[in-house]
Formats: structure tokens, C-alpha cells, sequence
């Protein structure tokens, strides 16, 4: 969210950034608890260790709860402005299509990979109060999502084999490539290479080298180790574009952001 907002404005410590980091923070949740709900049946079958299958909790419960987190984080984002609350109604929609559809369809990487490239699209909107003038702006936003969208995409396919452990075909994967390479693309644009951001690209391409290493072997807990270092890696893409964007304050809470991922993973799965 924040590479987003700073590559159209350098975010600050005001009120619509708090509001939304909330926002935002409630789709995700919302999603998590809406995905459980979706997939009670299946994972009763397949993770009986989930909390609804586990009798934890009922699943209409946690339906609702993740139907009002929704709710609550577009509602803030139409305090914040019109702009950035019909982008939070797109992306809750496709929360909400991808939770419901997941695993009936094959191009449910693709909605997944929507989620995350809207998050760019509804920070930038929000931080900016819809203006979003000029074009070199635009532009540079289009291909950070972009590079977001992909880098999910690669991650949920990965992720869509993780309940059997196995990775049926590695060619889809290569969609990876396009934010490895749009990482350079911003570090190497900038009109001063800034070596933070070319550190944090080449830590991007190592973890990322080190995750497709994992599923190339596919030995037994792989394919799982490789999905949730995926994960974390979205915190280093972005902290890469926010270095390369001349934010390097917000590029090390990203680069914070990943290594807390990475520690608490180690607590709760991160898938």
C-alpha cells in the first residue's frame, strides 16, 4: 500500500494514511475470514486443522465478520474521498469473487493478482484525493502494480499446489520474471542509482532465485516453504520501488515489513 501512495505522492504521518492503512488492513483480514468461510466444506476434507472445520468457530460467523470488515474498509476509504472508495467497491468485489470462485476456476491466480494491483490503485487515489494528473505518474504506478500483480500471481499458483505439496508445471511461474525485471527498470531509471534500492532489488532477486529453487526440488515441504517466502517477498518488491523512488524511510519499514514476515511466520502459517 505504501509503494503505491509513494509513487504518486510522499506519504506522511496525516489522517488519510492511518485511515487508509485500516482500510486496507480490513480487506485483507476480511478476505482471510471470507475464504475460510468459502472453504469450510473443502477444508474439512483437505486441512481438518483449519479453525470452522476444527469447531473453533461456526462458519456463518465467520462469514459475517468478514462481510463487515469489508464493508467498514470501503466505507472509510468514502471518508477519505469518492475516488478512493469506488476504488475500495472494485477491489472488495474481487476479494469477494476470488474467496467465492478459487477453486472452481484455473485463472484464479489472475483475481488474486487483482487484489494486490488495486491496493497500489486505491492508495494512490486515496493520497492524492483522486488527482491523479500528468503522465509520467500514471505510468510509473501502472507498472508497479503491474509488477505486484505478477509476482501474486506467480505466488498463487505456487500456493494452489501447496495442499498436495507438488508443483504440477513450472512454466507459469515465469510470470516472476516480470518483477524481477521491473525492479531494475525503476532502480536503474532513477536519475541517481541509489544503493539501497539496488540492494534491496538484489535481495528481491535472491530470495525469489532462493523460493524457485525450493520449488524446483519439490522435496517433501517445499512447495509450503516456497509459498510463504513468496509472501514475504511482496514487502521487498515494494521497499525496492520506494528506494528506487527516492522514499528510502518507507523502503526500510517495507524491508522491516519482510523480515517481521518472515519471523511470524515461524508463530502462525502463513498460508
Amino acid at each position: 500500500m505504501l509503494a503505491g501512495g509513494a509513487i504518486v505522492t510522499q506519504p506522511s504521518a496525516t489522517l488519510p494514511l492511518a485511515v487508509v492503512i485500516v482500510a486496507l488492513t480490513l480487506c485483507y483480514l476480511g478476505g482471510m475470514y471470507l475464504n475460510d468461510a468459502f472453504d469450510a466444506v473443502i477444508d474439512a476434507r483437505e486441512r481438518a486443522d483449519r479453525p470452522i472445520p476444527r469447531g473453533d468457530i461456526d462458519r456463518r460467523t465467520v462469514a459475517w465478520l468478514g462481510a463487515l470488515m469489508l464493508i467498514l474498509a470501503v466505507a472509510l476509504l468514502f471518508a477519505v474521498s469518492p475516488a478512493a472508495g469506488s476504488a475500495g467497491v472494485t477491489l472488495a468485489a474481487t476479494v469477494v469473487a476470488y474467496d467465492a470462485w478459487h477453486k472452481r476456476i484455473r485463472w484464479a491466480p489472475l483475481l488474486m493478482g487483482g487484489c494486490r494491483l488495486l491496493t497500489y490503485g486505491v492508495a494512490a487515489l486515496a493520497l492524492t484525493g483522486g488527482a491523479l494528473d500528468g503522465e509520467t505518474v500514471p505510468t510509473a504506478l501502472g507498472w508497479g502494480a503491474l509488477g505486484l500483480f505478477c509476482h501474486v500471481v506467480g505466488l498463487t499458483y505456487a500456493a494452489r499446489q501447496e495442499a498436495f505439496d507438488r508443483l504440477d508445471a513450472a512454466w507459469p511461474l515465469l510470470v516472476l520474471a516480470v518483477p524481477a525485471l521491473l525492479g531494475g527498470v525503476f532502480v536503474f531509471s532513477a536519475p541517481e542509482v541509489s544503493l539501497l534500492a539496488l540492494g534491496l532489488w538484489a535481495g528481491y532477486l535472491g530470495w525469489g532465485g532462493r523460493c524457485l529453487l525450493w520449488l524446483r526440488r519439490r522435496a517433501r515441504g517445499d512447495v509450503p516453504r516456497a509459498v510463504v517466502g513468496l509472501i514475504a517477498a511482496i514487502s521487498l518488491f515494494d521497499a525496492t520501488l520506494m528506494a528506487a523512488l527516492g522514499a528510502p524511510i518507507l523502503a526500510m519499514l517495507a524491508l522491516l515489513a519482510f523480515i517481521a514476515t518472515l519471523g511470524l511466520q515461524r508463530l502462525a502459517s502463513g498460508t
